[in-house]
């Protein structure tokens, strides 16, 4: 027996406005942080200077996202997890959380490879020094490798998350995904 869909017009079958303004905020910014951190050294030294300051400052807008992202979700957010069937709420919630730990780790491992580095952090253009003494140079050389193999993970597991509701919203044609599109995104009925 097939699944009914849901209507996904119905403001409570969806994620509230702040849930969803987060949710693709911190996609962005993971997508951007991605893309300037794997093409940083292509360029000359302006432009290689200005991707490093872009990186930065949107690691510091991600680390307040978070912040916000986690309080929200503990407080006010909408959970639609409970419309899911068992093994589909399994698997969300497992890849949520992961996702959720390796942004965090992947956060605090940008500080301290910087900061472990003798290096300030900028925050358009704000420098903020590092408030601790600088790292042996073998240590903050295990940590920028960390903060790279952990930025593909994210990178695998969100392409994986993407997939899924990619999956389920062409094949399976249950609107998961219209749950978390903003509003201009949904078809009209």
């Amino acid at each position: 027996m097939p699944c009914s869909t849901p209507d996904i017009t119905d403001s409570r079958l969806r994620y509230d406005r702040p849930t969803i303004v987060l949710h693709w905020t911190t996609a962005f910014l993971v997508l951007l942080q991605f893309a300037l951190g794997e093409t940083w050294n292509w360029p000359t030294k302006p432009v290689h200077h200005l991707m490093v300051v872009a990186h930065l400052t949107a690691g510091i807008l991600l680390t307040a996202i978070m912040a916000f992202r986690i309080v929200w979700r503990l407080t006010n957010g909408r959970h639609l997890s409970d419309l899911l069937r068992p093994m589909d709420r399994i698997f969300a919630l497992g890849a949520e959380y992961a996702l959720y730990v390796l942004l965090l780790a992947e956060i605090v491992l940008g500080y301290l490879w910087r900061w472990g580095a003798g290096q300030t952090m900028s925050f358009f253009g704000l420098l903020i020094p590092s408030p601790f003494a600088r790292l042996p140079p073998n240590t903050v050389a295990w940590l920028q490798s960390l903060h790279d193999w952990n930025a593909w993970l994210i990178m695998g597991l969100a392409t994986g998350h993407g997939a899924a509701a990619l999956f389920h919203q062409f094949v399976l044609k249950d609107k998961v995904l219209g749950r978390i599109l903003p509003q201009c995104f949904l078809p009209r009925q």
